[in-house]
């Protein structure tokens, strides 16, 4: 399966650097050199990588002119979702939607949606018997079980 990471908006200089927009969680592990970005089905090794601001800098392949990698522009990047190694204590954020979601006195709900407060922020909709929302990074969220999809939170008075 592969997974969204950003995408390419602009060349950089004349040597054939493009600039990637990503929020991705863990581009540490994806903006790799010898890594594969996948671009409309088609894997592209990366070959350098640099941050500049706030994008992404790649050359792939063996492109070294600009003129080679315009084809490029605009297009979505992804990567294989296998090649993130993540640890049992890391889920993607498309992973928790559908998770269920499990108090700590006992009642049952299930994720329905993740979406950002602000740019660092980021919000889980949980239906118990009632919506609530809690973000997720919160001191509320006890433990999250990948293998039985299930998220455990101890909700405060008042919620």
């Amino acid at each position: 399966m592969n997974i969204y990471i950003g995408k390419i908006v602009s060349t950089h200089g004349i040597k054939g650097e493009l600039r990637i927009i990503s929020d991705f969680l863990y581009k540490d592990r994806v903006f790799v050199v010898g890594n594969d970005l996948i671009i409309d089905n088609k894997n592209y090794k990366i070959k350098t990588y640099r941050k500049h601001k706030n994008f992404d800098m790649v050359r792939l392949n063996d492109y070294k002119d600009i003129n080679e990698v315009l084809f490029l522009l605009k297009k979505k990047v992804y990567f294989k979702k296998e090649n993130l190694k993540l640890d049992d204590d890391e889920v993607l954020d498309e992973d928790l939607i559908n998770y269920q979601v499990l108090t700590t006195d006992g009642k049952r709900g299930i994720i329905k949606e993740i979406f950002l407060a602000s740019k660092d922020n980021k919000i889980l909709r949980i239906m118990l018997d009632r919506e609530i929302l809690i973000p997720i990074n919160s001191p509320m969220i006890k433990k999250i079980d990948k293998k039985k999809q299930e998220l455990t939170v101890e909700l405060i008075s008042g919620i």
